[in-house]
């Protein structure tokens, strides 16, 4: 079984595996100055996900067409491991 990127004792050196593992435990403030200071489609869809989770659906929409994705439905947890995954593995 794989370990979930939250459940790791130390942050990911990676930034936005960085902010994803901070949105993960519930440090939205800095996990977005994380992804704010990156460009490209894979912060924008990170910067999606963290405004989801902050409940700010409209601005969350804005960055997940920036990032070219479809808005997210579901749980922000398995959306947050599934975009560390993709990021990852690519």
């Amino acid at each position: 079984m794989t370990e979930r990127l939250q459940d790791r004792a130390d942050p990911p050196s990676a930034p936005l595996l960085h902010a994803l593992w901070l949105g993960l435990r519930g440090e939205w403030a800095s996990a977005h100055e994380i992804v704010q200071a990156n460009g490209g489609a894979d912060a924008a869809w990170v910067h999606a996900w963290l405004h989801r989770i902050e409940g700010d659906g409209p601005n969350a929409a804005y960055w997940y067409r920036r990032a070219g994705k479809a808005v997210a439905e579901g749980s922000t947890e398995a959306e947050g491991e599934a975009i560390a995954r993709a990021l990852s593995a690519g």
